[in-house]
C-alpha cells in the first residue's frame, strides 16, 4: 500500500478506537507507531517511542502545563470558587436572572485561575446549581448558564488549552493568553446580555433573588481578594506590569501554584487533606495530558511520513472557495469533533494538520488559536453530544440530557455571533499581544 492509502486506514482506525473508548492518547499512539512502523520500519518506530516520550515529560517548556494545573487544583479546594460566586450574587441576584449572572461572573473569574472548561463546569455545578433551584430558577436555564460558563475556562488566562496550541505551533504563550483576555471578557458580557433578553423576554421564567444589605456586599467582595491577588500576580508577570518581575509561562506556572498553594495555608482553607487531593488532581489530569501529547506526536510522525499536512494543504486551498471558506470548513470540523472528544485531545490532534493549511491562507496565527479554541468549546456543548454537558450531567444527576441541551440553545446562538464578530474584527484578539 502507498502512503496514502496507510493514511485513510490510519484515521479510520482511529476513529473507531476511539469510539470503542479507547483513551485518546493510547489509540493515536498505537495508531502513530503502527504506521511509522510499516511505511518505515519496526526498529525506528520503537526508537521513536523512546525518544518522543523521554523528551516530552522532560522538556522545561511543558512544565507549563502541569504548573497551571497544580494551581487550578489548588483553587478549586481552597474554596475560590464559592466566594467568587458570592460575591457577584451579593451584587446582582436580587435582579431578575441575577443568579444566573453572578454564574457567569464567578465562572469568569473562577476560569482566569484555574484554567480548565471541564473543572469549572464540575465546580459550578455543585456550587451555582443548588442556589439557583434554591430561588426556583429552571432545571434548563441553570444548566445552561453553568455549561456556557464552563466554557470561558479555556479562553481566559491562564488557559491549558491556549498553552498546548503554542507549544505545537511554537507561538508565544504569553501573547495567545493575553489574546484571549477581550474574547473572554466579550463572551462573558454576551453571555450576561442573553440572560438579560431571556428576563425580558419572558417577565415570568426567570425569578429575582434576595438583594443583599450593603455590609453584605462590602463583605463579599472583601473576601475575593485571593483570586485577584493571584490572577494579578500571574498575568501581570507574564504581561510585564512595571510594579512586577517578568515571568516566562512556565514560570508564571510554577509561581501561581506556589501563590495559591501559600494563599490556602494563610487563609486557613488548605490543610493537609486538601494539599494531599490537590496534588493527586494535578498529577492524574497532567498524566492525562501528557498521555494526549506523547500520543498525538507519535501520530504527528505518522503524518509527517505520509505528507498528510502538506496534502490537506494543497486540497484545501485548491477548492476555490477562499480563505475564509476554508476556515468555514475547519471551524465545522471541530464542531464535528466536539461530539467525540474533549478540547485537548482536539487541538492535539488537528493542529499538526491545520496550521499548514492556515498559515498558506496568511491568517495570523494568535488570532487563530483565539478562533479555533472558541470553536473548540462550542463544540463541547452543542447537541446531539458535548463532553461538558456530560460533565454537568454527571455531577447532577437528576437531569436529562434534553433538558441541558434546551437551556444550552440560547448560549450556542450568542457563540455563534461572537465567532462572527472575532473574524470580522480579529483587532478584539489582536490589540493587546501588540501591546507586549
Amino acid at each position: 500500500m502507498g502512503p496514502d492509502a496507510v493514511a485513510v486506514i490510519g484515521f479510520v482506525v482511529l476513529f473507531i478506537l476511539m469510539l470503542l473508548r479507547v483513551p485518546v492518547g493510547m489509540a493515536m499512539g498505537l495508531v502513530g507507531v503502527s504506521g511509522f512502523a510499516y511505511l518505515v520500519g519496526l526498529s525506528p518506530a520503537l526508537k521513536v517511542i523512546g525518544h518522543t516520550s523521554m523528551r516530552t515529560v522532560t522538556d522545561y517548556t511543558f512544565g507549563v502545563i502541569p504548573m497551571f494545573l497544580l494551581m487550578g487544583a489548588f483553587v478549586t479546594n481552597s474554596g475560590m470558587s464559592r466566594e467568587l460566586f458570592k460575591a457577584a450574587n451579593s451584587l446582582v441576584g436580587h435582579t431578575r436572572g441575577g443568579l444566573g449572572i453572578a454564574t457567569i461572573v464567578a465562572c469568569g473569574g473562577f476560569a482566569a485561575i484555574s484554567g480548565s472548561s471541564v473543572a469549572t463546569a464540575a465546580t459550578f455545578s455543585t456550587v451555582a446549581y443548588p442556589a439557583m433551584r434554591r430561588f426556583n430558577y429552571p432545571q434548563s436555564f441553570a444548566a445552561g448558564v453553568i455549561a456556557a460558563g464552563g466554557t470561558l475556562g479555556a479562553m481566559l488566562p491562564p488557559s491549558t488549552v491556549l498553552a498546548v496550541y503554542g507549544i505545537i505551533t511554537e507561538q508565544d504563550i504569553g501573547k495567545l493568553f493575553m489574546a484571549g483576555v477581550v474574547p473572554g471578557i466579550l463572551a462573558a458580557a454576551m453571555y450576561i446580555a442573553t440572560i438579560k433578553i431571556i428576563g425580558l423576554a419572558r417577565p415570568g421564567f426567570l425569578p429575582k433573588g434576595v438583594k443583599a444589605s450593603r455590609e453584605e456586599q462590602v463583605r463579599a467582595i472583601a473576601e475575593v481578594w485571593a483570586p485577584v491577588l493571584l490572577f494579578i500576580f500571574v498575568i501581570g508577570g507574564l504581561y510585564g506590569l512595571p510594579f512586577l518581575p517578568r515571568f516566562t509561562p512556565t514560570e508564571a506556572g510554577g509561581v501561581g501554584a506556589t501563590g495559591a498553594l501559600i494563599i490556602g495555608l494563610v487563609r486557613g482553607k488548605l490543610g493537609k487533606d486538601e494539599i494531599l487531593r490537590s496534588l493527586l488532581q494535578a498529577t492524574r489530569t497532567a498524566a492525562a495530558v501528557f498521555t494526549i501529547l506523547i500520543g498525538a506526536l507519535l501520530f504527528g510522525y505518522f503524518l509527517t511520513v505520509t505528507q498528510t499536512p502538506q496534502k490537506v494543504t494543497a486540497f484545501l486551498t485548491g477548492l476555490g472557495v477562499g480563505p475564509y471558506g476554508v476556515l468555514a470548513l475547519i471551524m465545522l470540523m471541530y464542531l464535528v469533533l466536539g461530539c467525540l472528544m474533549d478540547a485537548m485531545a482536539m487541538i492535539i490532534l488537528t493542529i499538526p494538520i491545520v496550521f499548514p493549511v492556515v498559515m498558506a491562507l496568511g491568517f495570523d496565527p494568535i488570532w487563530f488559536g483565539v478562533i479555533i479554541v472558541m470553536t473548540v468549546e462550542l463544540g463541547l456543548i452543542h447537541p446531539p453530544v458535548g463532553m461538558i454537558v456530560f460533565v454537568i450531567k454527571s455531577v447532577i444527576h437528576d437531569l436529562s440530557f434534553s433538558t441541558i441541551f434546551k437551556g444550552v440553545l440560547p448560549f450556542i446562538v450568542t457563540d455563534i455571533l461572537r465567532l462572527i464578530i472575532l473574524i470580522a474584527f480579529p483587532i478584539l484578539a489582536l490589540w493587546l499581544p501588540s501591546r507586549m
